[in-house]
């Protein structure tokens, strides 16, 4: 069921782990349901929250603004990450969850790589599919050990390599404990990488990791 409560249209699964939840934040012209599939694949036992962007850029729903393809409107970013987080907040309130692992693919890897750095409180860690640098100046956060999973593809027409590679630099230095992993892909997922992310989200979400 999709709702229009706190602040996102969203739609939340529950599950009987929700100490571990995943944040399911979908790319360009996704909306609330197009990653519960993959969320459900990858963590069978999680509680799922899958909010829709606010945004919209013709016709199709993103998380934030952009001023042309891989330049970022990098105020309406910073605005909506707080935004994010707010939602993040007032849901694990109303659902009972723990701080969740954010599964954000493309333009919700961005903003779930920004919402590290502005506001590294509301997420247990992340796995960032497909994730581009999302501050020209990135902000100083404190990472502490947060796990995070960057998956790139070598062949991405559209993310760099190397741009990739700038931020698991930039979230290591802020302490983090990064895993970047370049697969034979495009822009698109791979199977491989599926069950990848499942073996990392596993270990990650065992009682007592961090």
């Amino acid at each position: 069921m999709t709702h229009e409560t706190l602040g996102f249209i969203h739609r939340f699964e529950p599950g009987p782990d929700t100490g571990h939840p995943l944040l399911l934040l979908h790319g360009t012209g996704g909306d609330e349901s197009d990653l519960l599939p993959l969320g459900r694949m990858l963590a069978p036992d999680a509680a799922l929250l899958s909010p829709r962007g606010a945004v919209l850029e013709n016709g199709m729903p993103r998380f934030f603004r952009r001023l042309a393809e891989g330049v970022f409107d990098e105020a309406d970013l910073r605005r909506r990450s707080h935004d994010l987080a707010g939602f993040v907040a007032a849901a694990r309130d109303h659902y009972g969850l723990g701080a969740p692992l954010a599964l954000g693919f493309s333009n919700g890897a961005n903003i779930a790589a920004a919402l590290l750095m502005l506001r590294p409180e509301i997420q247990a860690g992340a796995v960032l599919m497909r994730p581009m640098v999302p501050f020209a100046d990135p902000p100083a956060a404190e990472l502490a050990g947060k796990p995070v999973l960057i998956l790139s593809g070598a062949m991405d027409p559209i993310v760099p390599v190397e741009n990739a590679s700038r931020l698991a630099a930039q979230l290591t230095a802020a302490g983090a404990q990064v895993e970047h992993r370049i697969l034979p892909a495009g822009h698109g997922l791979s199977q491989a990488e599926v069950s990848l992310a499942a073996g990392w989200l596993e270990r990650v979400a065992r009682p007592g990791a961090t």
